[in-house]
């Protein structure tokens, strides 16, 4: 907040504000009153205008309203903090999702007669209700009649919710894609073999987005660790409500108005992921437990011999002595470093699990117990003892995270690991989660020491810490990585997370099940988590619990290689679920699929290049690029997008043999597959899209329609036109160099363009530089293209020295020019595609193409 003295106003403005001093504002407004004037006197307030006073500060307004008094600020011209502070005491500013610099940040506001506006908001009072519109006057977010409501520590936030309007994010929460009519509770939940209608599960992000509404996209971030609830007409039509049972009254409305504009402001706010390594791209085998080093080695050359491109060996529990986390069975792993060098020299990294609880080991020489205690590291319980309770390891003591020298000496914790070549970190049962105890986690009193976290020292409880336990626990990891192996890319995977948790870790869905409804709910979790800000997210391929069919498993397959994290797990006492144990015919095309994403890595590490900076997720719905998607009149609700260029829409109904139609939006696409053009605009299906918006009162719009036929051996994935799309040649591994040409597939259409990114996928030298970042554009124009390799970013050399580039929707003989020199081309009239190929000098470069004379 800027201090009200040093407000800068001209001349003009203060007649103006002076002015409207004299005058009453609209009905519950008492007075607008200028930081650099005194309020008015209690007794000289019109009687009706007693509830509520704005008072103006330069970056926004303070209001008296019930129980306290509410602070508006503006951080940007597009993000508004508000602030209650009860008894007119704020609390503490600080925070465990939301950046400190964002947190500082303000803009100078435009005073208005009921409020204020930025360049793109404007933020006002009518009665007691707070609105938030465009500078149009549509509106964006507006209070409910009767809009906050206090019970002892705990409160509830009424807001109105218009018809159209839909809400997705909120992490990993189940219950389908669209928020709307349910409800939902924030606490973090060990919800092993959880249904699709659980709640609450592992993770907690208070964050949602609305879509659809008068005044385009927003988000609202409520940031508050304790348990914390959303109800989007749930409980009352057409109210949407949100509340905690106590902890600080403080949220961010964050405009758009498109999706991907509050998504990217959203991570602007609470951080964006780091570059994860690229192999970390790949595809991940995996399984509760690989019980030896022998079976670990017989799964990689199964792999190896079987062909399956793979980059990633996890550990599960049982590679440890006892379950004890920071220890190895040296009777099943014996001389584990050469384990993990020799799985290293076939291209094999190996990432560990290290869950949270240390054993409680007197006296046995158990290294982390033993400093733990000595620091005093551990979590108490309210009557000062330490906590111990049942986990894998037996009875267990908890690392006090919220203390920065606990997460400095868990870090090192780590360090034997790293020096035995482990690529990784897993931080399961973070939430954390608590054997044979109702609650599946510690009791609300027990202790945490705060100290060096942006808040000032102090004690709390775990009521307040619960929510943010597990993502402190992979922020120790994570910085105990870093500064081990100062120029790696840190990898660490967690469940339990908080909002913010992208900046430390990806994450995965937990314990899912081996079903069709968990293998389509997988995709609605994916793209709610990419839009809560974790780009980098999985489900376990196969589901964990259960055991799927073969059927399913390849579906599993051919959708998980879209993911993006790629991993194969499951559980003990499942089935086995390795790509190859359905036989040849299911290994032929689970193997196909994972070529396929390795084929795409430059198209995958484009976007991840592009997450890293702007926090557009990998995978996303399809409204995020095409929002006229959010209407259409197909069953979009198992459709999604890699990027904005590739759509995958597998059979809404994953397990039925029944036909279905994908709907495209406008613009013109391409079949993957075959490179053809895809969609035919069906007239006759006018009749019907009327209907429905007449039905509805939402605008159904039409779209290029493709009928499709579910076949177990495809799944349908379309390009948009307008792509430039990288791919390379199938390699076994990452660390493998690609044998050939970067591949160029462009497919003609409006803003054509793609991205190309590169660097040695594993150090920190693309921060001094060390990278290749490159536009890459098409034009159209009279029957002729042009080709534009843009100037190249950054001091990195790319494995390829030629590029291959197939024209699609080409069936003209044509001549070709790069430069002053004349390139041999072939033309498919079949396939209506020009293939040629150019080398690579690493400059920009412009193709001219057009019809041979």
């Amino acid at each position: 907040m800027a201090p009200a003295s040093t407000y800068p106003i001209r001349r003009k403005r203060l007649a103006r504000l002076q002015l409207s001093l004299s005058c009453l504002l609209v009905a519950g407004v008492s007075a607008y009153t200028p930081a650099t004037a005194a309020p008015a006197p209690e007794d000289q307030v019109p009687r009706a205008a007693h509830s509520l006073r704005l008072t103006l500060h330069t970056d926004g307004m303070d209001v008296r309203v019930k129980g306290g008094v509410m602070r508006l600020t503006a951080l940007t011209d597009a993000i508004v903090r508000v602030r209650i502070a009860r008894d007119g005491a704020f609390p503490e500013d600080a925070s465990w999702a939301a950046l400190p610099a964002m947190r500082a940040k303000s803009v100078v506001v435009t005073p208005l007669q009921d409020g204020f506006a930025t360049k793109s908001l404007r933020v006002r009072f009518a009665g007691d209700r707070l609105i938030i519109e465009d500078l149009a006057g549509k509106p964006i977010l507006a209070d409910a009649a009767a809009p906050i409501a206090l019970d002892g520590t705990a409160y509830a936030l009424r807001k109105e919710m218009p018809q159209a309007e839909h809400y997705f994010a909120l992490g990993d929460k189940t219950g389908g894609l669209d928020r709307r009519g349910k409800s939902f509770v924030n606490w973090n939940t060990d919800a092993f073999g959880f249904t699709d209608s659980t709640d609450p599960i592992y993770k907690s992000i208070p964050f949602f987005v609305g879509v659809g509404g008068e005044g385009g996209s927003y988000g609202l971030f409520m940031d508050n660790s304790w348990r914390s609830w959303f109800d989007f007409g749930h409980k009352e039509e057409n109210i949407l409500s949100f509340g905690a049972s106590d902890g600080p009254i403080d949220y961010y409305v964050i405009h758009g108005p498109t999706t991907a504009d509050v998504v990217r402001r959203y991570t602007d706010l609470t951080g964006k992921p780091a570059l994860p390594p690229r192999w970390a791209l790949g595809y991940q085998q995996s399984r509760y437990s690989y019980m030896s080093a022998e079976e670990l080695r017989t799964i990689a050359d199964r792999l190896r011999s079987d062909r399956i491109p793979t980059d990633v060996l996890w550990l599960d529990i049982d590679f440890q002595d006892r379950n004890r986390p920071f220890t190895i069975n040296s009777q099943t792993f014996p001389r584990f470093k050469e384990l993990v060098g020799d799985l290293g020299k076939d291209g094999f990294k190996v990432v560990t699990i290290t869950d949270l609880h240390i054993a409680e080991a007197p006296g046995e020489s158990y290294a982390p117990y033993d400093s733990g205690m000595g620091e005093d590291r551990f979590v108490r319980r309210a009557d000062g003892s330490v906590y111990v309770a049942p986990v894998w390891p037996g009875p267990s003591l908890f690392p006090d995270f919220t203390q920065a020298n606990t997460r400095a000496w868990w870090g090192k914790l780590f360090a034997p690991q790293v020096a035995d070549g482990v690529a990784g970190s897993w931080n399961d049962m973070n939430e954390p989660a608590i054997f044979n105890t109702p609650t599946k986690t510690m009791p609300e009193d027990v202790r945490h020491r705060i100290s060096g976290s942006g808040f000032a020292d102090r004690i709390a409880s775990h009521a307040e810490i619960h929510n943010v336990y597990g993502m402190e626990n992979s922020r120790a990891t994570y910085e105990g990585l870093r500064a081990l192996a100062p120029d790696k890319r840190a990898f660490v995977m967690t469940r339990a997370s908080y909002a913010g948790g992208q900046r430390y870790a990806v994450t995965w869905t937990g314990d899912n099940r081996a079903t069709w409804d968990h293998l389509k709910l997988s995709v609605h979790q994916i793209i709610n988590l990419g839009l809560s800000g974790f780009a980098y997210s999985g489900a376990d391929v196969s589901g964990f619990t259960g055991g799927p069919s073969p059927e399913l498993l390849t579906r599993w397959f051919e959708i998980g290689a879209f993911y993006p994290i790629f991993r194969d797990h499951s559980a003990k006492d499942t089935p086995r679920v390795e790509p190859w144990v359905d036989g040849p015919e299911h290994l032929a095309i689970r193997r196909r699929f994972v070529e396929e994403r390795y084929k795409l890595l430059p198209y995958f590490y484009a976007l991840a290049d592009q997450n890293a900076r702007s926090g557009d997720p990998l995978l996303r719905p399809v409204f995020y690029d095409y929002p006229t998607a959010l209407n259409m009149s197909c069953d979009q609700s198992f459709a999604f997008t890699l990027g904005r260029s590739l759509l995958v829409a597998p059979p809404p109904s994953p397990e039925s043999p029944q036909d279905y139609d994908v709907c495209l939006p406008a613009g013109g696409w391409f079949d993957y597959w075959t490179g053809l053009p895809a969609g035919k605009r069906q007239e006759a299906l006018s009749g019907q899209i009327q209907s429905a918006t007449q039905a509805t009162g939402v605008r159904v719009e039409a779209s290029d329609i493709v009928r499709e036929t579910p076949r177990l051996d495809h799944l349908p994935v379309f390009v948009r036109s307008g792509t430039i799309l990288p791919r390379q040649p199938i390699v076994q591994n990452t660390s493998q160099v690609p044998q050939g040409a970067l591949q160029l597939d462009v497919y003609p259409g409006d803003d054509c363009r793609g991205e190309l990114y590169a660097d040695d996928g594993e150090s920190m030298a693309y921060e001094r530089g060390a990278y290749l970042r490159q536009t890459l554009r098409c034009q159209s124009h009279n029957g002729d293209l042009r080709l534009e390799l843009g100037e190249r970013e950054g001091s990195y050399k790319p494995w390829w020295r030629d590029i291959h580039v197939t024209i699609h929707g080409w069936q003209n003989e044509s001549r070709i020019v790069l430069g002053r020199k004349s390139l041999k081309g072939r033309t498919d009239a079949a396939l209506q595609t020009l293939t040629f190929s150019m080398p690579d000098n690493g400059r920009s470069a412009q193709v001219l193409i057009g019809p041979a004379r």
